[in-house]
């Protein structure tokens, strides 16, 4: 299995263990807590704000591309009072956790113009992607979602952002039956077990598609997993905006 993080091939850390002599870990400051409502509190303009800024450090794009972005995260915020989009404690880090984390997908895979999003959810990587590719001739981004209110969501972010996406309310195991034409690439973020993403992917990377699943500090116990129901050669990236890597597959075959 390769491995690559920014500086180029590494080994996967275990974390390091703790003995005679080491420092002894401060305290983590306590997490202010929010509820829907904490969505559209002004007094989380400036930190998003300020979060935006390391955001586009991480993952630079084009003021045409920061303005579209700049609709989606508008839109996330005024929908999140009503439909959960986003996991509360992430407020604070709509731009790094969620913007940035999706937009290095796409310098993993820089030729690809069409992709499908499995469970796109709150429209992460699908929505950031097609926000990304929007000025690109014959981009298109399926987002797959089964949760109609999302699905909602995701047809207005489409809209407001004016970017080339096209919702599929359809359960995750659909998703060959309602996406017509070639894929180059296909991802799907915190969704299932890896064994499962592949299944759901399968028949797309079949027909030529590139997979591309982000994974947090666990990615060895799900590589080994799947391994369990799939012959596959992953290669791995170290995520730019976290511990976590993403998983970069080409093909897979079922055992038997």
């Amino acid at each position: 299995m390769k491995q690559r993080g920014p500086g180029g091939d590494r080994r996967l850390s275990r974390g390091q263990g703790t003995g005679e002599g080491a420092a002894r870990a401060e305290p983590a400051p306590a997490r202010p807590k929010f509820d829907k409502a904490s969505a559209n509190d002004p007094a989380l303009d400036s930190i998003i704000a300020a979060d935006k800024r390391e955001a586009l450090r991480l993952a630079p794009v084009s003021r045409e591309t920061e303005a579209r972005l700049d609709r989606y995260i508008a839109l996330l915020r005024e929908w999140q009072a009503k439909t959960n989009l986003v996991a509360l404690s992430t407020l604070p880090q709509l731009w790094t956790r969620h913007i940035a984390d999706s937009l290095q997908l796409a310098d993993l895979a820089p030729s690809a113009k069409r992709w499908a999003d499995l469970g796109s959810g709150g429209g992460f990587p699908g929505v950031v992607l097609a926000c990304a590719m929007a000025g690109t001739p014959g981009a298109s981004v399926h987002l797959v979602e089964r949760i109609a209110k999302k699905a909602a969501f995701l047809r207005e972010a489409i809209r407001v952002t004016t970017s080339p996406g096209i919702v599929h309310l359809a359960e995750i195991g659909d998703n060959v039956d309602r996406i017509t034409g070639p894929v180059d690439c296909v991802t799907a973020r915190a969704l299932a077990p890896l064994h499962q993403l592949i299944g759901f992917a399968e028949p797309l990377m079949r027909h030529g598609a590139k997979a591309l699943f982000p994974k947090g500090q666990d990615v060895e116990a799900e590589l080994t997993e799947a391994a369990k129901y799939w012959n596959i050669k992953p290669q791995l990236h170290q995520s730019r905006t976290g511990d976590g890597w993403i998983v970069e597959l080409d093909g897979a075959e079922r055992r038997s």
